[in-house]
């Protein structure tokens, strides 16, 4: 071993970072001890609420299947996961004592919840003699590593975006890659040790979950599946600018859940764009990919210096808005919940959110300024609906994105910009190809007919075997009403606004 060895035995304790190639706190336990431990904890304080929705979570099963495939590839290394089912708060502390280890190592989380459990588990390890080491590995720059030239952090991402890119480029268009060079975590002979005898992964039937066909929904799990969807983008990088806007079209990566959990490296990501950018490869697409990672780190950023975020708006005078409550919003909102507001797009979108638990990102903008701006319903509803839902579910961007489109936010779109549903549908899915997808009762109309069915005839509806209030609905509410509502419900804010 090297001389930077600290410890006899350490505990790698993953949570966000669900591989074991370019991960910080496993570079770091390797580095620093003579044996190293690896394990996760599918904390109950975290799983619990989720059965309170049924059994069935694509994100846990997601999990489950990603950290069986951590656990085969370390067992080829000598080592093996240490999985349980129990409050990690609690079991971090005991497992360390169990396996006589002096350091526990972990990356960085940046939620409160997630801080507020790590100094508990910190404060246990300290009275046993324990140390916890904490490294950055879930983003490129965090907390108050990009501030503006005043030292003060942003709240408008152009500017963090300009901030970012001259932190990372050695001259412009030219990167410093060795920011984001890959953690080696290749262990020496007998480093890695296996987990005690008779230790068993739970299952998703001990833990209170069911199998989920996630081949049947065509979400690729673990550190292989991640790999494979980069290596899929990657040749369609060039052309993301052009696509990523039409839900019909394959244009995203389709990585963000694999960055949730982190079975891909953000390093890597961001590694690919920037190599594309200074080829000339990647056409206009790369730079335009790799502002959508620098999102990613400016909402960590905004939850950091802002925790406030969590439980109300950014700009706090937005908290003052009268949402619409009682019976009427109520129904409102679970015909949005349910696809079924009268407007294809809207009700397209969150069928295949509720079919499959991923939605793509206009139409994330498109719902979500449906349900505040049109339904008047406020965005914390919405927020907590996709949080259910979405497989990628990360606090940090879902409430960044939901404010930016109920202008509460930083860096938010303005209260009097307010999306036309018609307009998005006819724009972004002119020939209604995902539209029908999801919504096949409509597949008989048009591409000029399929935006807005309430506006044809009798004959023209039944031609289409389509009955308005039948097989679908009527429009929950009119726009061009809604709007007028909308920018009077804002009044309370327009002066801040200005």
């Amino acid at each position: 071993m090297t001389d930077t060895t600290r410890f006899e035995h350490a505990l790698v304790w993953l949570r966000r970072d669900c591989r074991i190639f370019d991960q910080a706190a496993l570079h770091q336990a390797l580095v620093q001890s003579r044996h190293v431990y690896v394990a996760f904890i599918f904390d109950k304080a975290i799983l619990n609420p989720l059965l309170q929705n049924g059994p069935e979570d694509r994100r846990v099963a997601f999990l489950h299947a990603s950290l069986m495939e951590c656990d085969v590839e370390l067992k080829k290394l000598g080592g093996g996961l240490i999985a349980r089912h129990a409050y990690a708060v609690d079991e971090i502390p005991q497992l360390a004592k169990q396996l006589g280890v002096q350091a526990v190592f972990v990356n960085h989380d940046y939620e409160p919840d997630a801080i507020a459990r790590d100094a508990k588990v910190a404060s246990a390890l300290e009275k046993e003699g324990r140390v916890m080491l904490s490294f950055k590995d879930q983003v490129i720059f965090e907390k108050s590593e990009v501030l503006s030239l005043q030292g003060k952090p942003f709240s408008v991402f152009t500017p963090y975006k300009n901030a970012w890119l001259k932190k990372s480029q050695i001259s412009p268009g030219e990167f410093d890659l060795s920011l984001i060079a890959p953690y080696p975590t290749e262990p020496q002979r007998g480093q890695l040790l296996p987990p005690p005898a008779k230790e068993k992964m739970p299952t998703l039937k001990d833990m209170g979950f069911a199998d989920c066909d996630l081949h049947a929904l065509k979400i690729p799990t673990g550190m292989q599946g991640g790999q494979a969807l980069l290596d899929d983008f990657v040749h369609r990088m060039a052309n993301y600018e052009e696509t990523r806007n039409f839900p019909a079209v394959k244009g995203p990566s389709y990585l963000s859940v694999h960055l949730r959990f982190g079975t891909v490296s953000i390093r890597a990501l961001a590694r690919r764009a920037m190599e594309a950018i200074q080829t000339g490869t990647g056409g206009s697409g790369a730079a335009v990919w790799l502002a959508e990672l620098i999102w990613r780190d400016f909402y960590f950023m905004i939850l950091h210096h802002n925790p406030h975020v969590v439980h109300g708006a950014f700009k706090a005078d937005y908290d003052g808005i009268a949402w619409e409550t009682g019976p009427e919003a109520d129904a409102a909102f679970q015909a949005w919940c349910d696809g079924k507001t009268g407007y294809p797009l809207v009700d397209a979108a969150m069928l295949q959110l509720n079919q499959t638990g991923y939605m793509h990102n206009r139409l994330r903008m498109v719902t979500a300024c449906f349900l505040i701006k049109d339904l008047g319903i406020d965005w914390r509803r919405g927020e907590a609906y996709f949080a259910q839902h979405l497989n990628d579910f990360d606090l940090s961007a879902n409430n960044g994105g939901w404010q930016w489109a109920s202008s509460s936010g930083c860096d938010a779109q303005p209260y009097f910009r307010i999306f036309n549903p018609i307009t998005q549908s006819e724009k972004f899915d002119a020939e209604g190809k995902f539209i029908k997808r999801y919504l096949p009762q409509l597949a008989k109309l048009n591409a000029k007919q399929i935006h807005a069915p309430w506006l044809l005839t009798n004959m023209e509806l039944t031609m289409a075997g389509i009955e308005l209030g039948g097989n679908y609905p009527h429009p929950i509410v009119a726009h061009d009403e809604a709007r007028k509502k909308t920018l009077a419900r804002y009044a309370v804010v327009k002066k801040v606004a200005a």
